[in-house]
């Protein structure tokens, strides 16, 4: 018995493999880090996507088969209605105004990517807010659009000439040096910048704005 007791002893517990592999897991995780890319395509061959980024550094993306491309689309500010789901990079004026500086109009009938309010990259101290048009409002420079999410909403004043736009389905084709594009991608422990989801890229001289 004493034997038998000596080999289970020695024998790998399953559960403690188990949580090895999470925690190994847990920390390659954490060692990636997403990143947003805004820039020029310079080149694309195979699945790399060169891009002069616009703090001037050259940045070469490795396109996963999941990454899909999406053609940018001017909209008039005046189609956006209450029910329309829609993204707004904001900054916040000196009377605590929040003030569009690009909007952008998700496809209808599918979920809000990201919903809420949080800090985003666009220029300091700028905020992204994702969510649904419940109320606008004709404002003397501009539209007012009251944007509601799960835990809030916020009022946003879109002045005229403000950048609204919207993204359709394009080919890889679209990646042509030239264009502008803004897209996240994962960065790897060895540096390598990877996308996997959707690439927007600019059509007949429309940008991605955010």
């Amino acid at each position: 018995m004493r034997r038998f007791s000596a080999i289970a002893v020695l024998r790998p517990c399953p559960l403690a493999l188990l949580v090895s592999l999470l925690v190994f897991s847990a920390s390659v995780a954490d060692a990636q880090t997403t990143m947003r890319v805004r820039g020029t395509i310079t080149a694309f061959e195979g699945n790399v996507l060169a891009i002069k980024a616009r703090d001037g550094n050259n940045l070469k993306v490795e396109l996963t088969e999941k990454a899909a491309v999406a053609a940018v689309q001017a909209v008039k500010l005046s189609d956006i209605k209450p029910g329309d789901a829609v993204g707004s990079a904001t900054r916040r004026r000196s009377d605590g105004t929040l003030v569009a500086l690009e909007v952008h109009v998700f496809p209808a009938n599918r979920p809000i990517p990201s919903e809420g309010h949080r800090p985003w990259d666009l220029e300091p101290g700028s905020m992204m807010t994702n969510a649904r048009v419940t109320a606008v409002v004709q404002a003397t420079d501009g539209r007012e659009l009251t944007l509601t999410y799960k835990d809030g909403s916020q009022k946003i004043l879109v002045p005229e000439g403000v950048p609204v736009v919207t993204a359709v389905p394009a080919e890889r084709s679209a990646l042509r040096p030239g264009e502008h594009v803004f897209l996240i991608a994962d960065v790897s422990v060895d540096g390598k910048v990877i996308a996997s989801g959707r690439i927007q890229v600019s059509k007949d001289g429309v940008r991605p704005p955010m």
